[in-house]
């Protein structure tokens, strides 16, 4: 071996151990960092020929080592427990597939339009869910069929109620006066035809022969829908409960206790059934001594409702809870997957794109098909220990400094050999 190729080998032993000490600062400098994932080169022999010898490094990833899960409280923040990525995209909706990529950077937030955009500035893409919560008919091999998940435009139409339980107890000991008291009234909240909440007022007035009460109904407008006398039953099995009913001008079924009501909200009048309890039974209406038990109503119908926060399930699957107390799924947050994840190539964020080393994209959902789960309120830490990457640290100086002693030795021997020419 020549002096020059002893100073070539020194030299390319300097750029490679430079090169990865600039690795290892990286990864302490990032030791911190949301879903970071470790760099490190590797050193592979450089021959140019049969006197010429010395080293290249190829640095890599370790992308499919995992870190460890730390709680935030958070809910939009997201971690992977297990295999998988989520899919994020440069912009909202992103048209471009190119623009799409793959990280473990799960500290989402919601922007100013409610789309849920991590640290690095990527949004969070999902397959948007119909009203039953199913996605259709999606590609798992490719980005067409995402969309931006977004927790802000979301209300959900009302439900018109159709049928209202009640269930209360009236006092006995207040009927068979010579002189009866007051009615005992309740307020009765249903949802109308476009989804808002209108009331009825429920009137029961106790009557002067014992067990008899007259209902009678009427709404805030000032509509008087009518009376019907109600006789409860004073002893036996079914002491307490309705005996029999008298609709009166109450458009009411008495084998049911049902009263049917048409309700002018609308060009087309909305019909409400109130049911107070058949004859014989406990379900409805009770007439017991002591004191009035406001009746409890049971409605059928919901009202609009608007979205009040999000949830996020082991599965992927994100619910959002709406002020009329309704949960529905809104989005299916795949995970994608590919067959050597550490053949990726890194792009800023720590995020990736797949490479033909990679291996193809396939999308699919959490804890399905070997993908770990999500977990909210969570975020994965980086991969990197800290100890591992002082002890390298310490190899490589030493390497670097034994690739220096290289060229200091092979410039003292061209010295010599100048001096001898000399």
């Amino acid at each position: 071996m020549s002096i020059t190729s002893a100073l070539q080998i020194g030299v390319s032993g300097l750029q490679a151990n430079s090169s990865r000490v600039q690795n290892i600062s990286s990864n302490i400098a990032n030791a911190n960092t949301v879903g970071y994932r470790r760099t490190f080169s590797e050193f592979v022999t450089q021959n140019t020929g049969s006197t010429q010898a010395g080293v290249l490094t190829d640095s890599r990833a370790d992308i499919s080592s995992n870190g460890s899960i730390m709680a935030t409280g958070r809910a939009t923040d997201l971690a992977v427990q297990g295999d998988g990525f989520f899919v994020v995209s440069r912009n909202p909706n992103d048209p471009v597939e190119s623009n799409y990529y793959l990280t473990r950077a799960g500290s989402f937030t919601p922007d100013q339009d409610g789309n849920l955009r991590n640290s690095a500035g990527y949004y969070l893409s999902g397959y948007p869910t119909d009203a039953s919560g199913a996605t259709g008919s999606v590609s798992s091999t490719s980005y067409s069929d995402l969309s931006t998940v977004n927790i802000a435009s979301y209300q959900i139409p009302g439900t018109p109620s159709s049928l209202v339980n009640v269930s209360g107890n009236v006092p006995s000991q207040e009927t068979g006066l010579a002189t009866p008291g007051a009615p005992f009234e309740s307020t009765l909240r249903y949802v109308n035809q476009l989804g808002g909440a209108d009331e009825l007022t429920l009137s029961w007035q106790p009557g002067s022969t014992p067990s008899e009460w007259t209902v009678n109904i009427t709404d805030g407008a000032g509509t008087d829908y009518g009376t019907a006398t109600v006789n409860f039953t004073d002893s036996g099995a079914n002491a307490g409960s309705p005996a029999s009913y008298t609709p009166g001008t109450l458009p009411m079924d008495p084998a049911t206790g049902v009263v049917s009501l048409t309700i002018n909200n609308g060009a087309t009048p909305q019909t409400l059934d109130i049911s107070l309890g058949a004859p014989g039974t406990f379900e409805g209406m009770t007439q017991f001594a002591g004191d009035y038990t406001p009746p409890q109503f049971d409605d059928d119908g919901t009202e609009t409702g608007s979205l009040e926060r999000a949830e996020m399930s082991d599965s992927g699957v994100l619910f959002g809870v709406f002020d009329n107390g309704q949960r529905r799924a809104l989005f299916q947050v795949p995970l994608a997957n590919v067959a050597n994840p550490d053949q990726m190539r890194s792009v800023d964020g720590n995020a990736y794109v797949t490479t033909r080393d990679s291996g193809a994209v396939n999308l699919g959902g959490a804890m399905s098909n070997g993908l770990g789960s999500v977990t909210s309120g969570a975020l994965e830490g980086s991969n990197v220990d800290i100890a591992q990457e002082l002890t390298d640290l310490i190899q490589t100086q030493r390497a670097y400094s034994s690739s220096a002693k290289i060229i200091t030795t092979s410039d003292e021997m061209l010295s010599e050999t100048l001096s001898i020419k000399r």
